[in-house]
């Protein structure tokens, strides 16, 4: 079931503090996948999931990429680590959580996107300039954060 799942079991609804990674993913022509997540029908820039015990941040980032996605990652860049009342989250289902995240870019990948049927309504690569309104919590702050990581490196 997870291990968040079975903390549930015993706290209900109460706070938890969750950490997790979180992959936006980009292709050769520079347009990141973004998810169509079934919970609040709103896009979500990347793959994310909590943490099982025993897992690196990368080896969770690299398991919800594959599961939500079913893509494997071949490299990742870890480009911010986010905490702190603005990562406080109310789920649909009245689940309370503050969400410790370590968030991983992804240009080395490899596979065919195919959606996790209970998560994702829809997978689809977008440019920049296409990117949805209707976005999910915390993606339009990461994806800013994500753009300025990739000017950093653009002019190294």
């Amino acid at each position: 079931m997870g291990y968040i799942m079975d903390l549930r079991a015993f706290m209900g609804h109460r706070p938890l503090i969750q950490v997790g990674s979180s992959v936006i993913v980009e292709d050769k022509q520079g347009r990141i996948l973004l998810q169509l997540r079934s919970d609040d029908h709103c896009w979500d820039c990347s793959a994310a999931g909590s943490m099982e015990p025993g897992e690196s941040a990368e080896d969770t980032a690299r398991r919800e990429l594959l599961e939500e996605t079913g893509l494997t990652a071949h490299a990742l860049e870890l480009y911010g680590v986010y905490s702190g009342p603005q990562e406080h989250c109310v789920y649909p289902n009245g689940d309370e959580v503050y969400n410790v995240e370590f968030a991983y870019a992804c240009r080395d990948w490899s596979g065919i996107p195919k959606r996790q049927e209970d998560e994702v309504d829809e997978l689809r690569f977008f440019t920049l300039d296409e990117i949805p309104a209707n976005l999910s919590g915390q993606a339009g702050n990461r994806l800013a954060d994500w753009r300025n990581y990739r000017q950093t490196l653009e002019k190294s």
